[in-house]
């Protein structure tokens, strides 16, 4: 059986980092990216289960992503991990499969993301 395959759209190398090293001893197969470019071109390519994706990417929304993603596949997971809890209330997040205020105690990602996938790896 493979890893389920994980997508990190953050503008935040520190949190990459994190969210890199964190989940791959979790037993997932992780890829990161800094921009929605970059997470275009490797959805584009295929093969991932889950997206974690932040809203706020620079002077770029992750919402415009979501929404793409949504369109495309609208099986395709996607996990909003923000700083910022008032985007709840956005009617575009509401797309998402889960919300997650953004932290370095990864607990509540982690449960997102097992939800997300059925509990397996």
């Amino acid at each position: 059986m493979t890893a389920s395959r994980l997508l990190f759209v953050d503008d935040e190398e520190g949190f990459l980092e994190l969210y890199r090293a964190a989940f791959s001893r979790d037993g997932y197969a992780v890829e990161t990216t800094a921009t929605i470019e970059g997470a275009r071109e490797r959805l584009a390519q295929g093969g991932i289960d889950l997206v974690i994706l932040d809203i706020r990417l620079g002077e770029v929304s992750g919402l415009a992503l979501l929404r793409e993603i949504k369109a495309k596949d609208s099986s395709l997971p996607v996990v909003l991990s923000t700083a910022y809890a008032r985007y709840q209330d956005d009617f575009s997040s509401w797309l998402a499969d889960a919300y997650v205020v953004k932290s370095s105690e990864l607990g509540e990602l982690r449960q997102a993301v097992r939800r997300c996938l059925g509990g397996s790896l």
